[in-house]
């Protein structure tokens, strides 16, 4: 968790804040998408996370997909916003938030799939018609949006 966001919780404890962010969708020549088994929610979810201070979205984008799954993408697509009360979140440890999620496209992968920090307990890919489960809400509703 970046320094700013431990900040504000010592702050605010629990209580819910806004989070802005960034998700990567990654597919391979499969036509199978990236999913990363959360270790703190036990659900599968798409690589990404918060924004810290300084960064753009895409900067954001950029270094999570790096730090989740150890890939690089030449370039990231711009694929939409999201936000609302259908993006309030609450973690399992009581944290709670309201994600305004930028969604990338990443192209031209390269680089090995590798778990690089405690956030991860598998990466895999898996097909639109055999998503993994159990699947968090957030990824379930991009896939559905922009995938199927």
């Amino acid at each position: 968790m970046a320094e700013y966001i431990k900040g504000i919780r010592e702050l605010i404890g629990s209580r819910p804040f806004i989070l802005v962010g960034s998700t990567i969708v990654v597919v391979n020549l499969k036509n199978e998408i990236l999913f990363q088994h959360r270790s703190d929610t036990k659900e599968w979810g798409l690589p990404g996370g918060a924004m810290e201070m300084g960064e753009s979205l895409e900067q954001t984008a950029e270094r999570e997909l790096y730090e989740e799954t150890g890939l690089k993408a030449k370039t990231l697509t711009f694929v939409d916003i999201l936000s609302g009360k259908d993006f309030y979140f609450k973690y399992p440890n009581g944290d709670q938030v309201y994600n305004v999620i930028c969604v990338y496209l990443a192209d031209d992968v390269s680089g090995e799939l590798t778990i690089n920090d405690g956030e991860s307990l598998n990466l895999r890919y898996f097909s639109l018609n055999k998503l993994p489960q159990p699947l968090d809400e957030r990824a379930k509703f991009i896939i559905e949006k922009h995938f199927i």
